[in-house]
């Protein structure tokens, strides 16, 4: 976890935030025939970071699911920039850029180094295990707000 200035790569502006970070290395069967890793495997990247983000928080999604509760993505929109290799040193960076009574947003990005290979913007909702809307139970919402740009 580190503070640091984050940009989403299409809106172009900048957030200071709490950032978490979560190395993640390439393996070879995540690799297309074209040796790239695969399309899909950056949304199951993007993924970790988020449960590493609640983890990091103090919630798991077993604890939320024992409580009613679970976080769904509501939409998502990715950027491919770059293409990942096998072995490559990864880290998927994820921050909060929004929270309300019941939705989130985050914003994620995954590095190698310096070089961004691939975007991310995440709305999540938070609702009962019957699917049903239900505010943020409080101390999601103070670990959320921790990680928020605003």
């Amino acid at each position: 976890m580190r503070r640091g200035v984050s940009t989403t790569s299409r809106d172009l502006y900048y957030v200071a935030c709490m950032i978490h970070e979560t190395p993640i290395a390439v393996r070879f069967y995540e690799l297309d025939p074209y040796r790239h890793l695969n399309h899909s495997v950056y949304i199951q990247y993007f993924e970790t970071g988020r449960i590493d983000l609640f983890k990091e928080m103090g919630w798991s999604l077993m604890q939320m699911s024992d409580l009613g509760t679970q976080v769904v993505v509501v939409n998502i929109e990715t950027q491919f920039i770059a293409a990942g290799v096998e072995n490559d040193e990864l880290v998927v960076e994820t921050w909060v850029e929004e929270v309300k009574r019941v939705s989130m947003h985050f914003g994620q990005r995954i590095v190698r180094g310096d070089e961004v290979l691939a975007t991310q913007k995440v709305h999540g909702a938070c609702t009962s295990l019957e699917g049903r809307p239900k505010r943020i139970p409080e101390d999601l919402l103070v670990g959320l707000r921790r990680f928020a740009s605003s």
